[in-house]
């Protein structure tokens, strides 16, 4: 899940194909950040799911830190009535737009080899990042940070003193600290706020700190 960075146990996956499956629709499933477990254990995929019609979403652009390149696919599994259905209506969509650039498809097998090189690299400051926000946030008790199995982002919940927007926006301006409300991701309830852990090590403990330090005058 972005940005929680939870992943869907065995026991969550049969609850969802249980509810899919009772109400005949699909479950479409994005799994840009699979990849990225920081206990580097490797979860399934949802590409072999076979109980009930399932997209499932990946690309470039986390896989191999790629978002400029623009290659994505869709693998589709379930009981296979369903999914020939389901594959001659992805062929029409296809077909609707301009397809991807001969180049870019040829180079393909090169930038999914790039995720061997920038993977361990992205982990290993996400976990160093994770490290930092940990140490400065154990001085400030009335804010912790939501667990977090993978991906690139923490969640903080924090005290509530104005609307996140307002703080969101009073950080950027006089702080220079860019961090996103909960609200960007559905959050229903005010003090929630998510920050990118894939930030260069020395900026994002000056970000930390200036952020801590706006919360500690405000509350």
């Amino acid at each position: 899940n972005n940005p929680t960075g939870s992943y869907v146990s065995s026991t969550e996956q049969q609850q969802l194909n249980d509810f899919f499956r009772e109400r005949e629709i699909a479950l479409m499933v994005d799994e840009v950040f699979l990849d990225y477990a920081l206990d580097e254990v490797a979860r399934p995929s949802f590409a072999a799911n076979q109980e009930v019609l399932t997209f499932t979403l990946s690309g470039l652009s986390k896989i191999s830190a790629l978002p400029q390149m623009k290659v994505a696919w869709i693998a589709t599994s379930g009981p296979e009535e369903l999914v020939s259905a389901a594959l001659a209506r992805l062929e029409v969509i296809a077909d609707t737009y301009l397809s991807m650039n001969a180049p870019l498809q040829l180079a393909i097998p090169v930038l999914l080899e790039q995720k061997s090189t920038i993977q361990p690299q992205l982990l290993e400051r996400v976990r160093a990042n994770l490290s930092e926000l940990d140490s400065g946030l154990a001085a400030h008790p009335a804010c912790r940070r939501l667990q977090v199995e993978g991906g690139w982002y923490a969640v903080l919940r924090v005290p509530v003193t104005q609307a996140d927007n307002e703080l969101a926006i009073a950080l950027l301006r006089e702080q220079a600290v860019l961090v996103h409300p909960g609200h960007f991701y559905d959050f229903e309830r005010e003090g929630h706020f998510v920050l990118s852990l894939i930030t260069r090590p020395k900026q994002f403990r000056e970000g930390v700190r200036r952020f801590l330090s706006s919360l500690q005058r405000t509350s």
